[in-house]
């Protein structure tokens, strides 16, 4: 179905009309199933496209598991506006280029079971994820670490193998309480931390129970994989907060509903198509170019999005202090990308076949569908296979694909850069899926002397990985929250995490 090109036009043709209506009526006849709203307790249900995976920060690298381990565990350093690091648990002193001696503060020293978070849970946190043997997806972006040492209860030196001004912002790791890291805990399902919210129970995949400590106020997280039944259960009162994973047909049906609250902001997660350098199709510079000049990203935000994002050409914004202004976006241009694909030898009667793996969640179907008919009209094939979260993600970490796409989310640090292009970086070591290699100008930015210096170089290093495209960069989609009119005091962020789930409340009405 080309929902896009050859002309905007076709967007508002009958198979697009026929989603909507198709929608409309599914809606219309759950709403007359579920006619009667259910009554409230006294817990706040958030409703979630996809379940957390893992609940221990040492391992978890899935957005919800991530989001989720905000609330549960206190990290070291937290981030301003800018993305700049500023102290969460503890406040930190540089006292050499390589010595880095951080005191923790008086709040948020308790873990969950009672015991005092101390300078010794923080180094057996971050030894444990160091120590190779134990197969942290992390390690990579803490690599610089020599060792650590402590002094009393409070205070903990790192010392470096080489020098890094932005060293601060790389210790976000939720710390873990040493002694029942020593027995073997199991964190990935029973998270024993000392952040503002508690682990109640995890009685099922879909169906998790926290309660925030201040108050008591409970909380469960369900996951509910499509848009329309979360929004159905939103009305019933089954959920009263959604975040994202909604197409644009369903928020404008909900802003006609009495009794909804629909926020929207700028978000900074990135989108991209991730490609695996190795292969004997993608690992090609100009079938990859080919690729980024014949998708319409600006028709796709425009049509699909319904402006519900912003192009990126980067994964770091320019509003990011390392973010690099002014890149030269792909634009689309059908006749270029042809002329790339006959240079790398195909044609009408040889296509170049592609198969692009996505998430089975129906709007990103939908996106990867519009992405499949782009390319198309260069003479693309792409063979699209959609599979639940836990089969693409597994296969993404494997690096059993050729084309997919995904979104970075939560992304603060230009750490990053190592983590997903380094050639150290490579799966399980971190997320080189794509077998990218630009080492020089990480290690480069890497070992400057200060910001001004290292954000010059990342701007570098951002413009080499777009000419490189190990990722045809996207977009960075709005962050969009949905409750019912008697939740309260839930703020946006730009990442989307889940920290307004500190300060919502239910009003009585």
């Amino acid at each position: 179905m080309d929902l896009i090109y050859p002309g905007y036009a076709i967007f508002k043709s009958s198979p697009l009309n026929s989603h909507k209506i198709r929608t409309f009526f599914v809606i219309s006849w759950m709403l007359l199933l579920f006619a009667c709203s259910q009554p409230h307790d006294d817990v706040i249900r958030m409703g979630l496209a996809n379940a957390p995976v893992n609940l221990d920060p040492r391992f978890a690298t899935d957005a919800t598991s991530t989001r989720i381990n905000r609330l549960l565990y206190r990290r070291l350093v937290g981030f301003d506006m800018a993305s700049r690091p500023i102290p969460a648990l503890a406040r930190w002193q540089q006292l050499s280029p390589v010595h880095y001696r951080f005191t923790l503060k008086d709040e948020g020293r308790r873990f969950h079971n009672g015991a005092y978070l101390t300078a010794r849970d923080v180094k057996a946190t971050y030894d444990y994820i160091l120590d190779p043997e134990n197969g942290s997806p992390h390690r990579a972006a803490l690599m610089m670490i020599d060792r650590i040492g402590i002094q009393g209860e409070e205070q903990v030196d790192f010392f470096l193998k080489r020098a890094d001004p932005l060293f601060p912002a790389y210790l976000v790791i939720g710390i873990l309480p040493a002694d029942l890291m020593s027995k073997k805990h199991p964190f990935q399902n029973q998270p024993v931390g000392s952040g503002p919210f508690q682990f109640v129970a995890w009685p099922e995949e879909g169906r998790l129970q926290l309660v925030r400590r201040r108050d008591g106020q409970r909380f469960e997280f369900l996951k509910v994989s499509e848009a329309t039944v979360r929004i159905l259960k939103l009305l019933r009162g089954e959920v009263d907060i959604i975040q994202n994973d909604l197409p644009p047909e369903l928020l404008a049906y909900l802003r006609q509903k009495d009794r909804v609250n629909i926020e929207q902001t700028a978000g900074s997660n990135f989108s991209y198509l991730g490609f695996n350098l190795q292969d004997a199709d993608t690992g090609q510079l100009v079938v990859r170019q080919a690729i980024a000049y014949a998708i319409d990203r600006e028709a796709i935000i425009h049509y699909v999005m319904q402006g519900a994002a912003r192009q990126a050409q980067a994964i770091f914004p320019p509003s990011h202090w390392a973010g690099a202004e002014g890149l030269p976006p792909y634009n689309r241009d059908l006749e270029r990308a042809r002329a790339l694909l006959r240079e790398a030898g195909y044609d009408a009667q040889h296509p170049l076949r592609l198969v692009y793996k996505t998430s089975s969640d129906p709007f990103r179907v939908r996106l990867a569908t519009v992405i499949q008919s782009q390319l198309a009209a260069a003479g693309i094939e792409v063979d699209l296979r959609s599979y639940d979260w836990a089969t693409v993600y597994g296969d993404i970490k494997a690096g059993r694909f050729q084309v997919y796409s995904l979104a970075w989310v939560g992304v603060k640090t230009p750490d990053i850069f190592r983590y997903v292009f380094h050639s150290d970086s490579v799966p399980p070591n971190g997320a080189n899926r794509g077998r990218a290699e630009v080492d020089r100008l990480i290690e480069q930015a890497e070992r400057a002397a200060d910001e001004r210096q290292q954000a010059g170089l990342y701007r570098q290093l951002q413009a080499l990985l777009l000419q490189e495209l190990p990722y045809v960069p996207l977009w960075y989609e709005n962050q969009i929250v949905v409750s019912r009119s008697d939740i309260q005091g839930y703020h946006l962020a730009s990442d989307g995490n889940y920290d307004g789930l500190n300060d919502v409340q239910r009003n009585a009405f």
